[in-house]
């Protein structure tokens, strides 16, 4: 991660406390870089996961207000990727997820097959897929996660990176592959992940 940040500087001032639910965004940034990309998914990981980036799309007060005054550490500074600070649990989760996505893309994407009628694979928008592909992930392989912690991650998170019927669509396949996992026996979960809220 070194090299990468003298390309792409980490600020020294800020940083943001990471989530589950950040890990969730962030694992499916990196899924969207691998199959557009095709580099190695330990370099996007360690690239995409660990840092919020910045665009320069924000009107920075202190920038505006101190005009060009800056020294060019402080613009730096400004200017740098906030990094974020991550338990060694989320950290986990999140390669394991990375890698179970990428690792049965097949079986993911025949279920998304046989659920999303009328639809082939490659019309859905693939943030959609990928999420739907992400949560499916969650409900066979993670245990310890609820069935509805999982789907509803992953209609909050179509919310904020999809389109406005892309919450109903997610919603709608994953409901109906939970069933069919669920009536399959494919569904097992333990611990926490036996909980309903």
């Amino acid at each position: 991660m070194n090299e990468l940040n003298k390309v792409f500087p980490l600020s020294d001032k800020r940083s943001l406390k990471g989530n589950r639910r950040l890990a969730r965004e962030k694992v499916l940034q990196i899924i969207m870089s691998y199959y557009s990309c095709e580099s190695d998914l330990d370099i996007l990981f360690d690239h995409i996961f660990y840092r919020v980036f910045y665009f320069g799309d924000e009107e920075d007060e202190q920038l505006s207000e101190a005009g060009k005054f800056l020294r060019p550490e402080e613009i730096l500074e400004m200017e740098s990727d906030i990094p974020i600070v991550w338990r060694e649990e989320d950290i986990e989760f999140g390669k394991i997820l990375a890698n179970t996505i990428i690792n049965k893309e097949s079986y993911l994407n025949e279920l998304l097959e046989e659920f999303a009628q009328n639809w082939e694979i490659d019309r859905i928008a693939k943030i959609d897929r990928y999420l739907v592909q992400s949560a499916i992930c969650e409900l066979v392989f993670f245990e310890e996660i609820p069935p509805k912690v999982s789907i509803n991650e992953a209609i909050e998170i179509s919310k904020k990176y999809s389109t406005d019927k892309s919450k109903m669509f997610v919603n709608g396949i994953l409901d109906s592959i939970l069933k069919k996992l669920g009536t399959d026996g494919k569904i097992n979960k333990s611990g926490r992940g036996l909980k309903e809220d």
